[in-house]
């Protein structure tokens, strides 16, 4: 199917350039249909098909300090036991409790661990952590209980040079780790950790919030900012140095030196920052560069960026649906278009700044503005791709960024690299207390800006905005002639739409996938079936529909223990059937009443009577009595033989979390919408496996 429309775009090139173009378009699209289709092939990931507590073996091929003292291992799995899983992950990670010693890298480990599969989306279109785990080869989260043992090598692992080198990297970045922490303890020496070796999740949580709040966090990973700095220090660095010998200077090309230095530099850098998807992107990015220069070609130019996606595209085509791609290459797109506008206005004054006061001051008052404009532009060109990722924009982040990427440039960064370099000698205490000292202003103006109000809730937005802004930056950033106005007007008018249009339909109630979670949305408000629901899911929640207010349910109190877990006699199940009848009649609209591990009842705001049951021997009872019914229970059947819609454990595993509108005029019809859509990517057929059986349903089909 590819090589007609390439054969009629080659032969059409002249004589039909429009119809040559359509062709070599669709080409490129059965390009990228095939790239994606090898891509997943190739990741071929083993995921957990359900929660399960098991002893795991494994050798250790990763792990990052956890703030807390804990530990977070990235596992090789070589057995379970008790029970032995009939479809286990090859990789899982796993969070290890208490301040125990880490185990080493390489070494094989044995526990008992709760092990997840990794969830599905929280609402329509936002992340699915469950594509992320797959195309990373992880299978399953959880954590030991308790701290894992060492364990007997298990030579039935294969390994290889590759393998080999990896591990040893791995070590090597653990103990560039714990040195910098060693010598700044704290959330310093955690945010200088995560600076050098990506090793981020021992920063805690209020310093990560305050970061996040502030638009701080794209400071945290390495991405293309650390690259660039460390690469422009050490490509200023070296030529500066050449350049003091004026033999050198004059007859070696001491830039192109420069530049392979800088090279240098930075894919050692990489090769100890995890290997993470933010720095991979990054070191292509600034490796095409710098073989530009060195080859002499103009390294900064949108040929350069376009040849970097482009390697990334077909390395790894997953990445292009990530946040961290699309707003990489758009503030990107953004800066070298501005940088080539600046480059144009500024050449009729560069006479006038080598003149007498002018040029005393053109150096501080470049690089403010310079500042300045990188921050403002590399703020507004992604804070679309915030929006439609995150459903929110940092309301101080642009004063924050002003305030701490000066620092950034000039003090931590030449920091972290002399630390570096010094390391081995053991004389790198002293820049990496200088790197403390910025890291710590950092901070405080994190906090500050966190303090001033921090972000904005704008929720979910329409798809033809996002692809219609999309296009116009893109305009903005590739059209050089005054043609580029074209994209600020398409923007525009997009805008100006949507303000006059409603925004995204919000659903009237959202059931999570596990069956035990229910919001009801109302105005500004949800109500939900939990006192403190989980931060992760619940804040997603908050964010993309949004709401600023939570109603926690009226909880009642039971004299018996809860009976979700047992079979319950006659009798216990006429008293709890009497006990539902009454909080049915007395359920609030709007709102949750609940009794702790039994249920909770609400009535929506058209009448419709909701039913949330954790006795799986009350289903039928709660089918005869509500219109909605909701169970984390598994069941035998799909539906209430009353005409009631039931939403159980088999079938929200396959839908994932679900969200649901109801019909005014109807209390028992509803429209459902699953996240999942048709669930038969193979990121998500695990939910079709049954391990009891050890098939498939017919829904779905063995990776």
């Amino acid at each position: 199917m590819l090589l007609p429309w390439i054969c009629g775009a080659a032969i059409l090139r002249y004589r039909r350039p429009i119809v040559a173009a359509g062709c070599l378009t669709i080409a490129l699209l059965c390009v990228g249909a095939l790239l994606a289709a090898w891509e997943t092939s190739r990741a071929d990931t083993v995921i957990l098909d359900s929660p399960v507590t098991t002893t795991v073996t494994g050798v250790v091929i990763g792990r990052e300090a956890v703030a807390g003292g804990r530990w977070r291992y990235s596992v090789e799995l070589s057995s379970t036991e008790q029970p032995i899983l009939k479809r286990a992950p090859r990789r899982v990670t796993l969070t290890s409790g208490g301040r125990n010693p880490p185990l080493a890298i390489g070494s094989t480990l044995r526990g008992r661990a709760r092990l997840l599969p990794p969830s599905g989306p929280a609402l329509v279109g936002l992340n699915d952590f469950a594509f992320d785990a797959y195309f990373s080869g992880s299978g399953a989260i959880g954590f030991f209980y308790g701290a894992p043992r060492p364990a007997p090598a298990d030579t039935g692992i294969s390994s290889n040079l590759v393998r080999h080198i990896r591990l040893e990297l791995e070590t090597l970045r653990g103990a560039i780790s714990a040195r910098i922490r060693t010598v700044l303890p704290g959330d310093t020496g955690a945010f200088a950790a995560s600076m050098v070796t990506d090793d981020r999740r021992a920063i805690s949580k209020e310093t990560t919030e305050a970061l996040r709040l502030a638009g701080l966090s794209h400071i945290v990973a390495i991405s293309g900012l650390n690259m660039a700095l460390a690469a422009g220090i050490f490509f200023v660095g070296i030529r500066g140095l050449l350049s003091l010998s004026q033999g050198i200077a004059h007859r070696y090309p001491i830039k192109k030196f420069a530049a392979a230095g800088a090279l240098a530099t930075v894919t050692g850098y990489y090769l100890i920052s995890g290997f993470a998807v933010s720095a991979e992107r990054a070191y292509l990015m600034m490796a095409i560069m710098l073989g530009a220069v060195m080859l002499g070609r103009p390294a900064i130019s949108l040929r350069n960026a376009a040849l970097s996606a482009i390697v990334i595209i077909v390395l790894s085509p997953s990445a292009i649906l990530g946040p961290g791609f699309q707003m990489s290459y758009a503030a990107t797109l953004a800066l070298i278009a501005g940088y080539s506008i600046w480059q144009n206005k500024s050449e009729g004054g560069e006479a006038a700044a080598q003149r007498g006061i002018y040029r005393l001051l053109a150096i501080p008052w470049m690089f403010a503005v310079g500042v300045f404009a990188s921050s403002l532009i590399g703020g507004l060109s992604t804070a679309l791709f915030s929006i439609e990722h995150f459903h929110r924009v940092a309301a101080w982040g642009l004063p924050a960024n002003l305030l701490a990427m000066p620092i950034i440039s000039i003090v931590v960064m030449p920091a972290a690299l002399a630390a570096l370099l010094l390391m081995p000698v053991g004389l790198d205490w002293l820049p990496l207390k200088i790197m403390g000292l910025g890291l710590d202003v950092v901070i405080l103006v994190a906090k500050w800006a966190a303090s001033l109000g921090g972000e904005v809730a704008v929720g979910r937005i329409h798809g033809w905005l996002f692809l219609g802004l999309t296009l116009s930056l893109i305009m903005l950033g590739i059209m050089r002639s005054r043609l580029r106005l074209a994209g600020l007007v398409l923007g525009t008018i997009l805008i100006g739409i949507n303000a006059a249009l409603p925004g995204v339909p919000r659903p009237d109630m959202v059931v999570h996938e596990d069956g035990s979670l229910v919001g009801l949305v109302r105005g500004d408000r949800i109500a939900t079936t939990e006192l403190r629901p989980g931060g992760f899911i619940f804040e997603q929640w908050q964010r993309a529909l949004p709401v600023s207010r939570h109603v926690q349910p009226i909880v009642e109190a039971s004299a018996d223990p809860a009976p979700a877990r047992r079979q319950l006699s006659e009798t216990e199940k006429r008293q709890e059937i009497v006990a539902l009848e009454l909080d049915l009649v007395n359920m609030p609209s709007g709102r949750f009443r609940c009794r702790k591990d039994r249920w909770c009842v609400a009535r929506s705001s058209n009448g419709t009577r909701i039913i949330v049951i954790k006795i799986r021997d009350l289903v039928g009872a709660a089918c005869d009595r509500g219109d909605m019914v909701i169970t984390p229970a598994r069941l035998f059947w799909s539906d209430c033989q009353s005409g009631a819609k039931l939403l159980s454990q088999e079938g929200l595993r396959r839908s994932g979390t679900v969200e649901i509108r109801f019909d005014p005029d109807n209390i028992r019809h509803f429209r459902i919408l699953s996240v999942l859509g048709q669930g038969d990517r193979p990121w998500y057929v695990h939910r079709t496996y049954d391990w009891r059986s050890g098939e498939f349903s017919q829904e779905g089909s063995p990776p």
